[in-house]
């Protein structure tokens, strides 16, 4: 993996956050290629119960200061960064007030989700993309981590589909069992349909379930891996009909040969 260029985005890094698979996943994979020599940059949102003190986050005003329109509002994207300890990994946070402000990730103290989880999502996706666009860095491969990150495959391809930077950059979807119960708003659809993406894109969030937005991320991906042991069933139905390359699940600690095999043969291959 010398000198290859991988973009993580995730919804969860440790140890900004506690340990999950996708948390763990975030950070073992980037690790890996990092001590092969390969480049990496980890992007993830600033949600407010990370301690900012304790984990030494700062903002970079160079790459702070521009506004995402979400909606038709402008939402200010504010950019910190800090250094996993020992790792010599840096990790990028996207931040905005009215979007991460709060002391959780995805829902509030009951476990209802938030009602504007589906435009930080969004804003995520735009984030990501808007600020590796500044740092000027093409990634020979973006590989994707968690649901509030899978709409980035779809802004990829469909909204930034003529940004040259990317333009030989693959999609990796990492699949998870971890998702949320219930749907986002109603008429996300219309937010995403703002941005000037076509309706046959995104019919499946007609029903904005964890389900369909996955599927709308392997739609819009060139390789997926299967980052559970068990994952829902509808989504092992459409993996299987997939004419992608799919890696399936291997445990964290098996991971190494694993990826990055399937990075050089399959997805860069």
């Amino acid at each position: 993996m010398k000198d290859k260029r991988i973009l993580y985005v995730s919804s969860e890094v440790v140890p900004y956050l506690p340990e999950t698979e996708i948390s763990s996943m975030s950070f073992e994979a980037p690790r890996i290629v990092n001590n092969k020599s390969g480049q990496i940059r980890i992007f993830m949102p600033r949600y407010g119960n990370i301690n900012e003190r304790r984990h030494q986050l700062h903002e970079v005003i160079r790459l702070s200061g521009m506004n995402l329109t979400i909606n038709d509002l402008d939402m200010p994207l504010i950019i910190k960064v800090a250094s996993i300890p020992k790792e010599r990994m840096q990790v990028y946070f996207i931040d905005n007030e009215d979007y991460f402000k709060r002391k959780a990730t995805y829902t509030d103290e009951d476990g209802k989700l938030f009602e504007d989880n589906d435009e930080r999502a969004i804003f995520f996706a735009k984030g990501v993309i808007e600020t590796v666009k500044k740092l000027n860095w093409s990634p020979d491969i973006i590989h994707v981590h968690g649901w509030l990150a899978s709409f980035l495959p779809l802004y990829l391809q469909k909204y930034y589909e003529n940004e040259p930077l990317f333009e030989n950059s693959k999609i990796v979807t990492s699949v998870y069992n971890q998702g949320f119960d219930g749907t986002l708003q109603d008429n996300v659809k219309d937010k995403v349909l703002f941005d000037g993406i076509s309706e046959d894109h995104i019919a499946l969030l007609e029903d904005p379930n964890y389900v369909n937005m996955m599927k709308i991320a392997i739609d819009n991906s060139d390789a997926i891996i299967i980052g559970s042991e068990v994952i829902p069933d509808e989504l092992s139905s459409y993996l299987k009909d997939l004419k992608k390359p799919v890696l399936n699940y291997h445990k964290i600690d098996e991971i190494e040969s694993a990826y990055i095999d399937f990075y050089q043969s399959k997805v860069l291959g």
